[in-house]
């Protein structure tokens, strides 16, 4: 299972990457991994205001359709729009150009949230 170091991740699956004053949000390799075969994203509006743990968009699979939770609370400054024309980047770079959205956070502090051991720790049991 891929678990970068450098990201932050939610027991709900989702990792955070801070850069500078934004974050960027995706979700796990092992989520996914679980999800199989990702036909459908349902992405937050930029400007959208959430806080942390609520429900921000919606990922559908041939399998079935999962709920994705704020990491981090604060507002959508934007979407990932490749998704909408090619939702399977989510599972062929779920770190990279399969993002789902960025948010400026309320706050930078990201402590809530696990280590990549930590999140790797969570999957075993």
């Amino acid at each position: 299972m891929n678990t970068p170091e450098d990201l932050r991740y939610a027991k709900s699956h989702e990792w955070v990457r801070m850069e500078k004053d934004q974050a960027t949000v995706g979700v796990t390799d092992h989520a996914q991994t679980e999800l199989n075969d990702v036909v459908f994203v349902d992405l937050p509006k930029p400007g959208k205001k959430v806080n942390a743990g609520e429900v921000i968009a919606t990922v559908e699979s041939v399998k079935a359709a999962s709920d994705i939770y704020a990491p981090v609370g604060g507002e959508v400054i934007e979407a990932n729009s490749a998704l909408t024309s090619d939702p399977g980047l989510i599972n062929r770079e779920p770190y990279g150009n399969g993002w789902l959205f960025r948010i400026k956070p309320l706050s930078p502090v990201t402590d809530h949230l696990l280590s990549a051991g930590q999140y790797a720790a969570t999957l075993k049991k």
